[in-house]
């Protein structure tokens, strides 16, 4: 959990807190409508924040940094021989390796993503007032317009899934890599590609199943 999970808090809460500034900016510029309440603009960032930035888009660089991460470690430790060494020992190196990454990345990236969900709004309530385009009334109003808290669950539920998917589809190219250290790094590769492949599959999946 430390080193899957909270190594990575860093860059998540810098890509989380630039990117709801980014989406509180690009919503108030496209408002040109007198029609038009001023509170949709955190309304837009609460929605676009919690149901698809932070889950998704944290999911995917995520995959990057931990699939990588968890394929070569793996891979490394199969050209090394000390996978085969476990073995020997009797040890199931197939659950004593892979299993724990996965409840790591399970348990902790849902906590991620809610300081992430924090980081976000933060930001863009920073950037919405500094920017002159929302008071902080307004974005905290349109922040609570017509909330429902399933979409909290809908996006805990989207990540769960996606942090199996970032530890496990690595974790195998990582197990069955065979080679030298130029293969350690191809298997990373195929990891971190087929993982965000996989990502955005269930993206589509799990919304048309909870959503429609």
């Amino acid at each position: 959990m430390s080193n899957l999970g909270l190594g990575s808090l860093g860059i998540a809460s810098i890509i989380a807190f630039f990117m709801g500034a980014v989406i509180v900016i690009q919503t108030a510029s496209n408002i040109d409508s007198a029609w038009i309440p001023e509170y949709t603009i955190g309304f837009t960032a609460r929605q676009s924040i919690i149901l698809e930035f932070s889950p998704t888009i944290l999911a995917l660089i995520l995959a990057g940094k931990i699939g990588s991460a968890v394929a070569s470690e793996i891979g490394t430790m199969r050209v090394t021989e000390q996978i085969d060494a476990l073995e020997i020992m009797g040890v199931n190196s197939a659950s004593y390796l892979i299993t724990p990454k996965i409840i790591a990345a399970v348990v902790i990236n849902p906590m991620l993503v809610i300081i992430s969900m924090f980081l976000s709004l933060t930001g863009g309530w920073l950037a919405g007032v500094m920017n002159g385009s929302v008071s902080t009334y307004t974005y905290i109003h349109g922040i609570q317009y017509d909330f429902d808290s399933f979409s909290i669950v809908y996006a805990l539920i989207k990540t769960m899934f996606f942090a199996f998917a970032m530890t496990s589809i690595p974790a195998y190219h990582g197990y069955y890599t065979s080679g030298g250290a130029l293969e350690v790094g191809r298997s990373s590769t195929k990891g971190v590609v087929y993982s965000s492949v996989c990502i955005l599959i269930l993206n589509y999946i799990l919304t048309q199943l909870m959503l429609s």
